[in-house]
């Protein structure tokens, strides 16, 4: 019996103490993959630097998932958020969901509960990018007018950022106010102005960053530059109203006539006594119709979201 026992208790402690050196490796393992995500961040934002530097940038999918989140605010929420957590964060999210939704219901709704995840995700940050775009839009020829009533210097140019920052809304306040931190902290001005060009999605936005790291090089007149600015913004502005209108009109005409095909839809189903479903899906124009129809709207949305206002 006494055998038994110190058998059973040798095993129990056996056990013990290897389920937590399992823990330990586990913990370890974790930390080392955190820290090899980190360091990737680090090196990737370096060599971010070192492009802009050098005026060349490559089209990775790390950097423009990086940007993505730029674009969209939330690393001005989660300044520690990388796209190497983004997407780690992502695919444990719909792996755990999936494992949930397959016990539950079968091993297809855990896969369409997965699609629906990364789907939500991204609708999620076009919306976020789109709202961004909206707010600079509106307030950038504010931006101008701040920056028209200083009498800029190159010594300066970045230095008024930090007093026009406090009046302004996000994302361009968190963008000023990083690069003048940036500015005085690694004294090179050029680079703050190109590293700011890069956290805001709206085009002429950036051409304003990028046209002062120009005229900041060349020692070049600012108020002229941003006087050209304002009358780039206002055509800008302008064309961008009257796209918006066409947009407009040709979404009533779609209506339109996506209206009358549904009447004659209708008619024809009512005269070969057929219904309209079967129609749609089970006949060769009506699947080909569909697929015209679908291809016209996503063409419709990729021009909807080219107008920044």
């Amino acid at each position: 019996m006494k055998a038994v026992i110190f058998l059973m208790l040798f095993v129990s402690f056996f056990t013990f103490f290897h389920e937590i050196r399992l823990l330990d490796r586990m913990a370890g393992l974790l930390k080392k993959t955190r820290g090899d995500m980190d360091a990737s961040a680090r090196q990737r934002a370096l060599e971010g630097r070192r492009q802009l530097l050098e005026l060349r940038q490559k089209n990775t999918l790390w950097a423009a998932l990086e940007q993505i989140l730029y674009y969209s605010g939330l690393k001005l929420y989660f300044p520690g958020l990388t796209a190497e957590l983004w997407i780690a964060g992502s695919l444990a999210a719909a792996a755990l969901l999936m494992v949930i939704l397959s016990a539950l219901f079968g091993f297809g709704a855990g896969s369409a509960g997965a699609i629906l995840l990364f789907g939500s995700e991204v609708l999620i940050l076009q919306y976020l990018r789109m709202s961004n775009l909206k707010v600079v839009n509106e307030h950038l020829m504010k931006l101008l007018d701040f920056l028209g009533n200083y009498s800029i210097t190159a010594g300066e140019v970045t230095g008024i950022f930090k007093q026009v920052g406090r009046y302004m809304e996000e994302p361009i306040k968190s963008a000023l106010d990083a690069c003048y931190y940036e500015a005085q902290t690694t004294g090179d001005a050029g680079l703050a102005l190109l590293s700011m060009a890069e956290k805001i999605e709206h085009p002429q936005f950036k051409e304003l960053a990028r046209n002062m790291e120009i005229s900041l090089r060349y020692c070049a007149d600012f108020i002229m530059l941003v006087s050209g600015s304002k009358r780039t913004l206002r055509e800008y502005l302008r064309l961008a109203q009257e796209r918006k209108g066409m947009l407009r009109e040709a979404l009533i005409n779609m209506a339109l006539l996506l209206g009358l095909s549904l009447v004659v839809l209708f008619a024809v189903s009512s005269l070969v006594q057929m219904p309209v479903t079967w129609l749609l899906a089970d006949t060769l124009p009506g699947k080909v119709g569909m697929i015209v129809l679908a291809v016209i709207g996503l063409l419709f949305v990729g021009q909807l979201q080219k107008v920044h206002c």
